[in-house]
This record gives structure tokens, sequence and C-alpha cells, in this order.
């Protein structure tokens, strides 16, 4: 199931209520949060629950509504976090009622999805289409978060308060494949144990952190999360996470300059580059990390600086890096390259590897060429192997090559490794027709969308 098509439908009634775009998602994720607790299970106070809803209609239903709003804003813990400061901007009693009946048809937990991430997301992306507002962050697909989570193996059991967390939290993706993993992989005994106390979190966007709540919260895990800025902030405590999966902001400078106050030893005011320092201050000694960047930032003079103290006065092992496929964060920035670096506070770095998911690959697209982990990413999480610090015996293929200390020194602490005066090879005849295709389809597209415009604005004169 099309779980952005099937909310993007009930967009269009919200639409017709006169709500706006950045509207839409917070006032459907409000719905989908009790539909989705009611079928979970989850306690929620009986007289806010999903199935008051369902048999109300006209005022009764609205004036409803606004109630169970705002008593849940009162209440203590996560559901208060969660409904803090809500607004129903649904005027239309009629409206809401189409919109409660379609979310009540739906077996939303059934899906084995995100269903809050995804929703988000794939909202964001049209509302910005729509809108012709940028979508502003990048969120990372879920086939890659699944390789990510697979090869870093976050287990809370390896060690007494063993904590995994993200810097950037954003609908709490990467936390909640964490999740899973880990009810896949430990006892329910063990599970329960660690289930309250092992996950952590910030996010400086106010929905996304709700929807962050939201996530974790359907997924049996209140997790400890922090609405707020993570590098301006003078209060961070040092070396208190064990392992970090995370996709920094891809913006490219700070709001407040370099954040002098934490006194990071290379002072930029890139973005990327201040939450590399800011990773490896979190991190506790031997603690982990998956951290998606630009590649701008493994090549950069001050990336360069950064990877150089890390490794030589830092003591940290940057020991494999992941070159994404063209098109990874299509809509968002399409012509945007990006790499995942996997790396280890209190170890040395001797040997870098690099996997090439890049080179050869046809660009992705959302359409005809998705990304998916079975074509992009399976490769590669058999070549990392089973040890999550990245120390497994590896065998170098045309994909996947062993760089030395020397090799990187040489380089002047340069991590992309590209290769120089490498002819680019030209794209199978079908492969070329197809990218035409699909420019042709967007073009087209866009020119429909202007052709409205110019309609309705024909009606209004």
């Amino acid at each position: 199931m099309d779980i952005t098509a099937k909310l993007w439908s009930y967009c269009h009634i919200l639409r017709h209520d006169g709500v706006d775009y950045v509207d839409y998602i917070e006032q459907l994720t409000y719905l989908l949060f009790l539909k989705m607790a009611d079928e979970n299970g989850i306690t929620v106070p009986k007289t806010c629950q999903w199935q008051t809803l369902l048999p109300k209609s006209g005022s009764e239903l609205k004036d409803h509504y606004e109630f169970v709003l705002q008593r849940l804003k009162k209440e203590k813990g996560i559901l208060g976090e969660i409904f803090q400061e809500p607004i129903s901007k649904i005027k239309n009693p009629d409206s809401l009622k189409k919109i409660i009946d379609g979310i009540e048809s739906v077996g939303w937990t059934k899906l084995n999805k995100d269903v809050q991430g995804e929703a988000f997301e794939g909202l964001l992306e049209k509302t910005a289409n729509e809108g012709k507002k940028g979508a502003g962050q990048f969120f990372t697909p879920r086939p890659l978060i699944q390789a990510i989570v697979n090869v870093m193996k976050p287990n809370p059991s390896d060690e007494e308060d063993f904590r995994i967390g993200d810097t950037a939290c954003g609908t709490g993706g990467f936390l909640t494949v964490a999740v899973d993993w880990a009810k896949n992989n430990l006892s329910p005994a063990n599970w329960n144990k660690v289930r309250n106390t092992s996950y952590y979190g910030q996010e400086l966007v106010v929905r996304p952190y709700r929807l962050a709540l939201m996530n974790l919260f359907l997924h049996g895990v209140q997790a400890n999360l922090t609405l707020g800025d993570s590098i301006y902030n003078t209060e961070i405590k040092k070396e208190t996470i064990n392992c970090i999966l995370t996709n920094p902001p891809f913006g490219t400078r700070g709001i407040s300059g370099p954040p002098k106050q934490r006194n990071f030893p290379v002072e930029t005011t890139n973005i990327q580059l201040n939450f590399i320092q800011h990773i490896y201050d979190l991190l506790r000694p031997n603690g982990r990390a998956a951290i998606v960047l630009p590649d701008g930032a493994l090549v950069d003079t001050k990336a360069r600086e950064v990877w150089q103290f890390l490794i030589e006065e830092g003591n940290c092992n940057i020991h494999t890096i992941l070159r994404l496929p063209k098109g990874t964060f299509a809509p968002y920035a399409a012509g945007v390259k990006a790499s995942v670096v996997f790396l280890q506070k209190g170890q040395a770095t001797n040997q870098t590897w690099i996997y090439d998911a890049r080179t050869d690959f046809p660009d992705v697209t959302k359409s005809s060429r998705p990304l998916t982990y079975e074509k992009h990413f399976e490769d590669f999480v058999k070549c990392y192997g089973k040890d999550p610090n990245g120390y497994s015996k590896r065998n170098a293929n045309a994909k996947f090559e062993r760089y030395s200390l020397e090799d990187i020194k040489k380089r002047n602490f340069d991590l992309s490794f590209n290769k120089l005066y490498q002819p680019k090879k030209l794209e199978e005849p079908a492969v070329y027709v197809e990218n035409l295709i699909e420019n042709f389809k967007q073009q087209l597209a866009d020119l429909q969308k202007l052709k409205k415009i110019i309609n309705s604005n024909k009606k209004s004169l």
C-alpha cells in the first residue's frame, strides 16, 4: 500500500477546508497516532481513545476532537510531550468525519512500515512540490537505514547502561529501525530490561521531534528525546553514547557562526563538520558511529583538518566509508553526492575500506529505479562482515578497496579517494533513454501544474 498516496487523498479534503500545506502533516498525524495506539492496545485516557471519535458527527465530533487534543496536552509524560500545544485546524465537521472514516478503514499497524515516518517524509515531499517550498531537510531512505543498522548491530544489552543515539533524529527513522533490530535479536526478558533506558535523540524542528516521540512510543519505547540545537547546546554531557546512527542536516553553515563555546578542535561554520566533532564528543571510549555526510565533508579543506585531528590526535578509527548511489536523496536534492562514514573512538586508524555503490550504478530515481536494500546495499552488508566494529576479516574486490594510513596521509586526509583522470563510463542506450523519459515526465508534470495555476487565476478574475 502506498501510504503517501492514501494520506495525500486526505490532504485534498484538508485543502478544501482551508488548511495550509505546512499543517497537513501535523493534523493527520494526530489522528493517525490515536488510531495506531488503538490498534496496538496502547493506553490512552478513556475519554480520548480513537473509538470515542467514531460514532460522533457534526459539531459533536468537532467539539469532542478539540476536547481530546486539549485533554492529552495536560497528560504527564510522553503523551503530554506529543500533544504539546495542539490546535485543530479542521474546522468543517464533515471534513473531519471523512478523514476519520478513511483512517479507520485501514489497519495501519499491519502494514509493517514506519507509518509515521513515511507519512511525514512522503507528505513533506508532496507539499514541497505543490507549495513550491523547499523541503528543508533530507530524510534518510529506509533501505539505507536498514543497511547501516544491520552492520552496526546496535545491541543495548552489550553492557550495562548501553546507549544508542541519533544527534539529528528527525522522525526517528534510525532509532525505530534500531529498536526493531533489538526486538528481533534479544530475548523478551532482556528487551524489557533495556527498552526504556537505551535510546536517545535530539531534534531541532518541533514537527519531526513530535513524530519521533510518536514513532518510538508506538514501538513500545519511551525514548529520551530532546528538542533543541545539538551543536550550540552548552550543557552537552560528553562521552554519554555507545552507538550513534545519524544523518546530520545537509546545510552548509551554522546560524550563529562557529560554536566557540563548545571548544571544538577545528573551528568552522560548516554544520556537518561540527556534527562530526559533536559526535566524537558524545561517544564513550570504544563507542561507534555511522554518519551520513555529503561528499564535501570528506574532501574540503576544513574537513581534512577534522579527519586529521580525529586520526592523529583523537585516537579514532575511520575504518569504513560507503559511497552512496547517485540520487539517494532524490527528490530533496537529486544531485547531492553523499557517503556514510563508520568510525570508532579509542582505536587507531590503520586502514580505511571504501565500498563504492556509485560507480557503474544507474542513478536512482523515485519511480523507475528506486533505491532498494537488495540491489544497492545487500552486497555492502556482506562485504562489511559480521563484526559491528568493522574489524572482521575482509576481502578486497572491485567495489571494496582498502587504503592504508600512509595512503590517507599522502592524500592530505582527503577521504573521498576519488580516482583522478578516470574516464566516465558511458551509460547504456536504454538507461540514457530512460533518463530522458524521467526528465520529460517531470517537465510535463510541471507544465500541467502551471496550466492549473493559470486557469485558477483566470477564474478568480
